[in-house]
């Protein structure tokens, strides 16, 4: 284990000057625990395993080195970074890509599936520094030789044991094997099983090894359990804690897609603003799930583990296991989403007479006392469920029609139009955009798309 870093501050380490700056620009004032123990490492070249959770700044740990070593000139691959899901992914590059900022010209791109191929292989064409993507479609560019990995300098492993969770093991060693040997690789993953360490003794030289705290501490997360009779009471006690607590945002976690669907359908029914995030949704349905989640136009998430994988909605106000999961670490995983950044969280457990041993198992894991409390005691539900602050406009366009937020923000505003602190998050993808506006001025914010133009053409616009 080499010596950790004493100061947090940026600036004891040797990045450069424009990197520096920026980062004091972007409000990184000082590093968290994972960047203090691995960038002095990393930036000295040295292949790394790291033990940390999303949410810890471990995109900062390995993007720096990954930009201080670049050589802009060369419009070659230079670092790949491998993730399990493409919104992993997409969060990672664009992390990338904000750290990069003072740096002239530097191409990130993303290479994922669930998206067309085609596109990629030109973007690949006009040269690339930096590549994040998923190991399927990595693996697809190398088959068809339209990705170079022959001046590859850092790999990265980012979740890796999510990775390996689904089943990527003999893929990421394929993508490996067709990297130099005189590589930097840094693998960063939340647990550490015997997969990871094979993977590593294999294909890592003398790596150090740095861990922070990888389970998050509960003290601002308040644990509630509730038992009922059947599986069926559920649903009944879910609605009284929604209406007891009132989130404007709130992940409720179910073991099936099928349980997802109905228990979605159940809290419509009741008058919640509610959506299902599983596996049987397409890559644009997906995409549209997550972002009226992030931008406040949906209260509740209902998702299955898998299905929520490499989320990070920054201000969750709650979590529901609405399915007690069946192992602990994915009970902390789950409710280590609530209640970050300095913020209290609650996380809600509902459970059967049969599923106490589970409870039992993870208050074991995490040294803790739980008390459950008799979920039929739950108050009534007493008033309808308050509306979500903003409502989400989608936009028949996107960056491949030259679309960027500025020029939707521009067309909102111009000529008397919509107050700037009235619209929210704007997600620009391929082929279509997303605003979020503030529930009050939403009809007539639609109506000032609808009679505008952007980019000088009109564009469709409907109320998602």
């Amino acid at each position: 284990m080499g010596p950790a870093v004493q100061t947090d501050s940026f600036s004891s380490l040797p990045l450069s000057e424009a990197l520096l700056s920026n980062l004091e620009s972007l409000g990184y004032l000082s590093m968290t625990p994972i960047q203090q123990q691995s960038l002095p490492h990393a930036l000295k070249g040295q292949d790394l395993i790291a033990k940390a959770k999303t949410g810890s700044g471990k995109t900062a740990a390995f993007a720096l080195p990954i930009l201080n070593r670049l050589n802009l000139r060369d419009f070659a691959c230079q670092a790949m970074v491998l993730c399990p899901t493409r919104e992993l992914a997409t969060q990672v590059a664009n992390e990338i890509r904000r750290l990069a900022r003072p740096l002239p010209n530097v191409k990130v791109l993303t290479l994922c599936g669930g998206t067309p191929i085609g596109p990629q292989i030109n973007s690949l064409e006009y040269g690339t520094h930096v590549v994040v993507g998923t190991p399927g479609r990595i693996e697809d560019h190398l088959r068809k030789q339209t990705l170079s990995l022959a001046r590859l300098q850092t790999l990265v492993l980012d979740e890796a044991d999510r990775m390996l969770d689904m089943g990527f093991f003999d893929v990421i060693e394929g993508i490996i094997r067709q990297t130099p040997a005189q590589r930097q690789t840094l693998l960063f993953s939340a647990t550490y099983p015997d997969q990871i360490q094979q993977l590593s003794a294999r294909f890592q030289r003398q790596p150090v090894e740095v861990s922070v705290e990888s389970l998050h501490s509960q003290s601002h997360i308040q644990q509630i359990f509730y038992q009922v009779a059947k599986p069926k009471d559920k649903a009944g006690a879910l609605l009284k804690v929604l209406g007891q607590h009132q989130p404007q945002s709130c992940i409720v976690f179910c073991k099936t897609k099928q349980g997802c669907s109905e228990l979605t359908e159940q809290l419509l029914a009741a008058g919640h603003s509610a959506v299902a995030l599983h596996g049987d949704l397409d890559q644009k349905e997906r995409d549209q799930v997550l972002v009226r989640f992030a931008n406040q136009s949906v209260s509740i998430l209902v998702a299955t583990d898998v299905a929520a994988r490499g989320l990070d909605i920054s201000d969750l106000q709650a979590v529901v296991n609405y399915d007690i999961p069946t192992d602990s670490e994915a009970y902390v995983h789950r409710i280590g989403r609530t209640g970050r950044a300095g913020n209290t969280g609650l996380a809600v457990t509902l459970l059967t007479e049969n599923e106490i041993f589970r409870l039992e198992q993870i208050g074991h894991f995490l040294d803790q006392e739980f008390q459950v409390q008799d979920g039929a005691a739950l108050p009534p539900v007493s008033h309808t469920p308050p509306k979500p602050p903003m409502v989400t406009l989608s936009l028949d366009g996107g960056r491949k029609n030259k679309i960027r937020p500025g020029d939707i923000v521009g067309a909102l505003t111009g000529e008397a139009g919509i107050d700037n602190n009235c619209i929210g998050k704007i997600d620009v993808f391929d082929f279509v955009a997303y605003v979020a506006i503030t529930r009050q001025v939403a009809r007539e914010a639609l109506a000032q798309l609808q009679n505008g133009k952007i980019k000088g053409r009109k564009i469709r616009v409907r109320r998602v």
